[in-house]
């Protein structure tokens, strides 16, 4: 049975309504440039925030081409792209 963060990350869908937050891009940003491609388990604890609001993020960074998911499994995987590396080292000076 899959779990509402695991269809949003799936199926990368957000409202069209929904407005990432850059406090939030910029913790999300911070925990994967220190601790690496992470699973969103740690992700969602290191940045305080529930599943599905780091869901709706990380989609949007998806779509933006600055993180790449992979499902595994039930297991959420979240890496940072090159262009992502970019991006978090101009917003975290």
């Amino acid at each position: 049975m899959h779990s509402k963060t695991h269809d949003i990350i799936q199926n990368k869908k957000l409202s069209h309504t929904f407005e990432p937050s850059m406090k939030t891009l910029s913790r999300i940003l911070k925990i994967m440039v220190d601790n690496g491609p992470d699973a969103k388990t740690s992700l969602s604890l290191g940045t305080n925030l529930n599943y599905a609001r780091l869901a709706k993020h990380i989609v949007w960074l998806e779509k933006k081409g600055f993180v790449k998911s992979t499902v595994n499994d039930s297991k959420i995987n979240v890496g940072l792209s090159e262009k992502g590396r970019m991006f978090a080292s101009m917003i975290l000076e």
